[in-house]
């Protein structure tokens, strides 16, 4: 299974970073840092009506490379004139040519949240998103117990960190909620066979708390999948592909979501 692989590889990554930066160094740097941001990307998807958490990635396990041209300061750029709420920014560097760089200079040249997209399977690495100017991190059930998911979120919030939980299926909806989770996303692929259904975040968007913010993510293409959700109250969409083939983003948003922003 694909993401087997990537969790995998993602271990010898952080084992690599710790020789680098020692766990005990990466904390220090970390709590030097202004933790009392308010949690921005919350306070965003918490505002009345859908918004759009816009993904800045160069190439995914499933399509290969989806970007050959990859001016990423100008694509996040342009998400925010768009009226995107905030970015997401692939770090993992294997299967997704991802960079830490790209992450660090977006957070440095846009002023709305930007989420952390890599595969967290160690707490160093929520320290690392900090120091590389991360709003939110994400925590994917599939790779983590309800045990280790409840201690990240405390990790992530004293650092003053959002924690988008995702889940793909009733179970893993439970845990995410056992573990006190805010923000919880579903993933509409499946990563067994990578197959896509936007109706598994209408089915699982009625077991998520009320209070709890919702995102749905993959898969997300036309106005129509838009209108869907926005029925469903889902306060929130990820979409990457669909924007990153598109010379136009801002056109590109304002079809999605009817019109306008």
């Amino acid at each position: 299974m694909i993401l087997e692989k990537i969790a995998a590889d993602t271990k010898l990554r952080v084992e690599k970073a710790k020789r680098k930066v020692p766990y005990s160094e990466i904390c220090r740097r970390a709590m030097a840092m202004d933790a009392t941001t308010g949690f921005p990307f919350e306070k965003a998807l918490a505002e009345p009506g859908i918004h759009y958490i816009c993904e800045v990635k160069k190439a995914s396990p499933s399509k290969g490379v989806i970007a050959q041209d990859f001016p990423y300061l100008e694509i996040a750029r342009e998400y925010e004139k768009a009226g995107a709420a905030a970015i997401s920014c692939l770090t993992e560097p294997k299967y997704f040519q991802g960079k830490d760089a790209y992450l660090k200079e977006i957070t440095e040249n846009v002023s709305i949240p930007v989420l952390r997209k890599d595969f967290t399977i160690d707490e160093y690495m929520i320290y690392e998103a900090k120091t590389l100017g991360a709003s939110v991190v994400l925590l994917i059930c599939a790779l983590l117990d309800t045990a280790t998911l409840k201690r990240y979120i405390k990790v992530a919030d004293r650092l003053g960190l959002s924690a988008l939980v995702e889940v793909h299926d009733e179970e893993e909806m439970q845990s995410a909620i056992e573990a006190g989770a805010r923000v919880i996303g579903v993933n509409n692929r499946n990563l067994k066979d990578f197959t896509v259904d936007i109706g598994n975040s209408i089915r699982l968007r009625t077991l998520a708390p009320k209070n709890v913010l919702f995102v749905a993510e993959s898969g997300i293409k036309t106005a129509e999948d838009i209108s869907k959700l926005r029925e469903a109250k889902v306060n929130g969409v990820l979409i990457g592909e669909t924007l990153m083939r598109s010379p136009d983003k801002k056109v590109v948003l304002e079809e999605l979501n009817g019109g306008s922003l």
